[in-house]
């Protein structure tokens, strides 16, 4: 409990796990947007500074689901505070004069950051009564998505006006006072037990999760068919499935993968891994589009990173309708309708982009979209799920959406290659993304069932 050994108010509380929430935008926002500058002071290749993005990543992907599995029970809080305090002294090292070495392991020790969400929700799952839960979650399920929105833009303009070292304080201190309000108001977990680690199985996962990111992050850099990238994404889908045979075997695994599957998890896991390579690849191509000079709007860096902001926004507001849908609608129809809004954005991309105003209107559509049916994942899950595996259950379905993230950060750059470059490759690349949600979409609806509520 807190120091007062009063459970603390619920807006205090709340806002707190928001802040750890959104520990995640202040990782993001100090990875992207920030490699060009990168590049530029240590004068190194753009492929070299691209590292500081892939170690947070990789060490995002290997600490998510030991974290979540270590938060299932009484060592959650020390968890959390022992992961802030990681992520603080990764800022402080970044934002030292030590060279690019000392840069990259600080950014390594920030993707620890990217882990702390599940333990967020479970810790609002175990405190807050049934009637404000969803909202909560919903909350916390949006606030790293407008985090970044907010944190991109700001970062940018800190590093060009202030120096690169200046952003890294900058996420040093909000850093510090997330782990000194968590130190203060994060209750200890009510659970006397300690949930075991499978440590085997997080190896198998750890090293399959590492290597796929690995290959597919550096593909376009590495060749698509070369034999560091091929030999990479073998190791990681031999990992994966030796992982998955030793999960189904093992009493206690990492991951309950029957879990997973089960009826009202598997609709938003999928939507996690899906919707991931969708969002990413919008983000990624507006972007493109707006810098590119040759074909695009040729606009400077600052106004890209502003197209986040109205997507962040809406994305609030996504969170919001997305938790009347399901107490209109149901929660079978919540996901293909998200996936239909988001869906919206990425074919009127394609159709009309001439116009920095046409990226925004998209932006936005997006964000409605992305709020809507990221935010819900978490509400949908967890009445379906026991109280002790809610860290576990949110940590694989956050492994998922990091992966999702990358293909689709990767893949979009290498299908507009593939569909000869220009405008023509970047109109064909929204459209076979946009076929892939409306799969996703239909999965989803296919997927999810009306079950009664069996957690506790």
């Amino acid at each position: 409990m807190t120091a007062n050994s009063q459970p603390p108010r619920y807006g205090v509380l709340l806002f707190t796990l928001s802040l750890v929430t959104t520990i995640t935008s202040i990782v993001s926002s100090l990875g992207a947007p920030l490699v060009p500058k990168i590049s530029t002071e240590f004068d190194i290749e753009i492929t070299q500074a691209q590292w500081t993005l892939t170690a947070t990543l990789l060490m995002a992907a290997i600490s998510t689901p030991v974290l979540g599995r270590l938060g299932g029970g009484s060592w959650r809080r020390p968890t959390i505070l022992v992961g802030l305090l990681i992520v603080t002294a990764g800022c402080v090292l970044s934002a030292l004069p030590l060279g690019f070495v000392a840069l990259v392991i600080g950014r390594t020790f920030q993707g620890v950051g990217m882990a702390l969400v599940p333990l967020a929700m479970a810790v609002a799952r175990e405190s807050f009564a049934v009637s404000r839960l969803a909202p909560a979650i919903a909350i916390l399920s949006v606030a790293g998505v407008a985090g970044a929105g907010l944190g991109y833009p700001i970062t940018a303009t800190v590093a060009d006006l202030w120096g690169l070292h200046t952003a890294y304080w900058l996420g040093a201190s909000l850093s510090l006072i997330t782990l000194i309000l968590a130190l203060r108001y994060i209750p200890s977990s009510r659970a006397s037990t300690r949930m075991p680690v499978d440590w085997i199985g997080a190896l198998l996962l750890s090293s399959g999760t590492g290597t796929f990111l690995l290959a597919v992050s550096h593909g376009e850099t590495w060749g698509w068919l070369s034999a560091r990238t091929l030999g990479l994404a073998v190791v990681g889908v031999a990992a994966f499935t030796l992982w998955i045979v030793w999960s189904l075997r093992c009493d206690q695994p990492l991951v309950d993968l029957r879990l997973a599957v089960r009826p009202g998890v598997a609709a938003p896991n999928l939507v996690a891994a899906g919707g991931g390579i969708a969002m990413y690849t919008l983000l990624t191509l507006v972007i493109v589009l707006v810098q590119n000079p040759d074909w695009g709007l040729d606009k400077s860096l600052a106004v890209a990173g502003l197209m986040l902001t109205p997507y962040s926004l809406m994305s609030v507001v996504g969170s919001r309708l997305s938790l009347a849908a399901v107490n209109r609608f149901g929660p079978d129809l919540v996901l293909p309708l998200g996936c239909a809004i988001f869906m919206c954005s990425t074919v009127g991309l394609a159709v009309a982009h001439n116009h920095v105003a046409w990226a925004v209107l998209w932006m936005t559509i997006g964000g409605l979209g992305s709020g809507f049916s990221f935010s819900s994942l978490a509400v949908l899950i967890i009445p379906h799920i026991p109280s002790e595996e809610t860290g576990s259950a949110m940590a694989f379905n956050l492994v998922l959406r990091y992966l999702g993230f990358t293909v689709g950060s990767a893949v979009s750059v290498a299908l507009m290659a593939v569909y000869g470059g220009g405008d023509q490759g970047f109109v064909l690349t929204l459209i076979t993304v946009s076929v892939v949600f409306a799969a996703v979409g239909i999965g989803a609806w296919l997927l999810s069932k009306r079950v009664p509520t069996t957690a506790s």
